[in-house]
């Protein structure tokens, strides 16, 4: 699909209610300048979704514009058929690991218990089934012996990890993760990828920022071309290949060619 074949223009979507993120004409823009123009999505349920586009691209805008931690100019978004503020608990979030004071003086399993404020109460304190609540997803990805470790003294990979645990606190139905696997060593990687295989297999939605073409498709089953408008989407077998990518990058897509050869000779993209 691509945005000039947009069913929000032909009249031939669904309601909105069948997908898990449904965003119409979304304008977004920093000091008058447009970041994301005129963006209209209908993403899947039970997916592993990419957004991938070059630096500026405005992927992490739009990320942040669905939840509202950006103003927008213009545009609808929805989550599951209504507006996010009604929706809010349905949604997770991994924000950049370069956007987080990691100097702040709490513990990963402190960090793991924010995604619980909402079953806990804002200003309550943290029971003790809470705390084993937030151990208990701290193992899922690996982390579970540094539960009382200050957050500050775990590396970069350690606190990825302790942020997606966060985001799994919260049990939401759709996930967005920015950049969840940037700078990040490969067991790390290897824990992430693992972790939006399980939150597939329960049905959940994940909407991930990714910069490594090399890898779309081999995790991701549904991708989205962005550069500040939306270039296709659709399943990565169909979209996810040189002509639309070329289009997303223009000249920047030169340092890519070889990967981009690599994978047209074989099975992982589509030629």
């Amino acid at each position: 699909m691509t945005a000039k074949s947009s069913p929000h223009r032909q009249g031939q979507m669904h309601a909105p209610e069948s997908f898990p993120l449904w965003v119409n004409d979304l304008t977004v823009a920093y000091h008058r300048k447009p970041v994301l123009w005129d963006v209209d999505l209908a993403l899947p349920e039970g997916k592993l979704i990419a957004v991938v586009g070059p630096n500026g691209a405005g992927k992490s805008t739009l990320l942040k514009a669905v939840l509202n931690l950006v103003p927008k100019v213009s545009g609808a978004v929805y989550i599951y058929g209504k507006p996010y503020e009604q929706q809010r608990r349905l949604a997770g979030y991994v924000p950049q690991r370069e956007s987080v004071d990691w100097d702040f003086p709490v513990s990963a399993s402190d960090v793991v218990a924010m995604g619980l404020y909402r079953k806990i109460g804002w200003f309550k304190p943290v029971s003790r089934k809470h705390k084993q609540k937030a151990v208990a997803e701290l193992e899922k990805v690996g982390m579970a012996d540094y539960a009382g470790r200050q957050i500050s003294q775990l590396s970069g990979g350690q606190q990825q990890r302790v942020f997606l645990a966060r985001a799994l606190a919260q049990n939401a139905r759709i996930y967005f993760m920015d950049e969840p696997f940037a700078g990040v060593d490969a067991a790390t990687e290897k824990a992430i990828v693992a972790l939006l295989r399980t939150l597939k297999s329960d049905g959940k939605t994940c909407i991930v920022v990714h910069h490594d073409l090399q890898t779309v498709p081999v995790y991701y089953d549904h991708v989205v071309l962005l550069n500040m408008r939306v270039v296709a989407q659709g399943p990565t077998a169909e979209v996810f290949h040189e002509k639309n990518l070329k289009k997303t990058y223009g000249g920047k897509l030169t340092l890519l060619s070889q990967a981009l050869h690599e994978y047209s000779q074989g099975p992982g993209l589509p030629k």
